[in-house]
């Protein structure tokens, strides 16, 4: 099993910035990618950014130039750095983990909500 541990979201203004953090623990050798999805009242999840054991990176077209994934190997976190925030960017961001083996784990989901 793997446990994924949120931090980061909240109220920001428009054109704020925020970090979400994701912590896996557990059974993580064989995880080959980890990111985040987000869902809007209303609207279909999307993925919004994702990263790579090896450290590729994939960014929804909403989110480029905007937000930034990276990761801590050492502390088996990643991070979401998210500037320049819209209210179209609020929802429930939730963090996932790839196991190619396993399936996908999810964290629990963490509220981010820009107004206007």
């Amino acid at each position: 099993q793997v446990q994924l541990v949120e931090s980061g979201g909240g109220l920001v203004q428009a054109g704020g910035s925020l970090r979400l953090s994701c912590a896996a623990s557990g059974s993580i050798v064989g995880i080959n990618a980890m990111g985040w999805y987000r869902q809007a009242p209303g609207k279909q999840r999307e993925l919004v950014a994702s990263i790579t054991r090896g450290g590729s990176t994939n960014y929804a077209d909403s989110v480029k130039g905007r937000f930034t994934i990276s990761r801590d190997n050492a502390k088996n976190t990643i991070y979401l750095q998210m500037n320049n925030l819209k209210p179209e960017d609020t929802g429930v961001y939730s963090c996932f983990a790839n196991d190619p083996f396993r399936g996908a784990y999810w964290g629990q989901g963490t509220q981010v909500t820009v107004s206007s």
